[in-house]
């Protein structure tokens, strides 16, 4: 049997075994302990956790064994950027700037923006990436007004940490609606998944605390790799319930009793 044959086995028999269904930060057993168990070389078992690392399903830890990593990005309902979600996993987040270019507001832009049609926006294409392995595209316009010179910054670092930092304006809250899509052949290709994987695209509007409109942004996330948290909460005003039958048959009964 050849090597890279038996280092797939054992990349898949160290899954079953200790991934799956494992909590996140569980510790897998020690190199010298796997190869016992799996009857195998110590050098293939660094190879099928090589496997495991690129996959982002165990994590290397200094000193010690790895853990296992949940491979799931959750955004929770409170705002913070890729970045700060990336590195609370434990994640090196990072981006390859695909497009950074000045042009005039369409409609559909301007009235997301809540500026004139044709006014000058700054459009910025991302992939954002984890360890490395691609995440999510996203794409964002900027008011020229409010954030001029920003194309001739670094853009592949937090963008929110650079409006900050350069403009000292913040995005204070998002509106964002999420769809699932299927990904074509050149979205795939992008995000590193097969044609027709599933896929979540969110268009959001980021505002500062005044309601000024700062970004849109519309994203494409992994499926497998991302899901959305929500929390909602019961509507004020709500109509009272209707009561049974038998108990508004109960009072038309005692009232006519009081009236004779």
């Amino acid at each position: 049997m050849r090597p890279a044959h038996i280092a797939q086995e054992a990349r898949d028999a160290i899954e079953s075994r200790y991934i799956l269904g494992a909590e996140p930060a569980a510790v897998l057993p020690s190199e010298r302990q796997l190869a016992a168990e799996l009857g195998i070389a110590r050098s293939t078992v660094r190879s099928a956790l090589a496997m495991l690392r690129e996959q982002q399903l165990i994590r290397a830890r200094a000193g010690g064994p790895p853990v296992v990593v949940d491979p799931r990005l959750t955004k929770a309902p409170r705002l913070s950027s890729f970045t700060q979600d990336a590195l609370a996993r434990g994640w090196h987040p990072s981006s390859r700037l695909l497009e950074a270019a000045e042009e005039p507001a369409d409609v559909t832009v301007a009235r997301d923006l809540g500026i004139a049609p044709s006014s000058p926006v700054q459009r910025i294409r991302r992939l954002r990436l984890a360890d490395r392995m691609p995440m999510a595209l996203e794409e964002v316009w900027l008011p020229q007004e409010i954030f001029p010179g920003l194309l001739s910054l670094d853009l592949t670092g937090s963008l929110y940490e650079l409006l900050e930092t350069r403009y000292r304006i913040a995005v204070h809250r998002h509106d964002r609606r999420i769809s699932a899509i299927t990904a074509d052949a050149a979205l795939a290709e992008l995000l590193e998944m097969p044609p027709g994987s599933a896929a979540l695209f969110a268009t959001q509007v980021g505002v500062d605390r005044r309601g000024r409109r700062l970004e849109l942004g519309r994203s494409v996330y992994r499926g497998d790799r991302f899901d959305f948290t929500t929390v909602t909460f019961a509507a004020r005003g709500e109509p009272p319930r209707p009561r049974p039958d038998h108990t508004r048959s109960q009072i038309a009964s005692t009232n006519r009793r009081r009236r004779t």
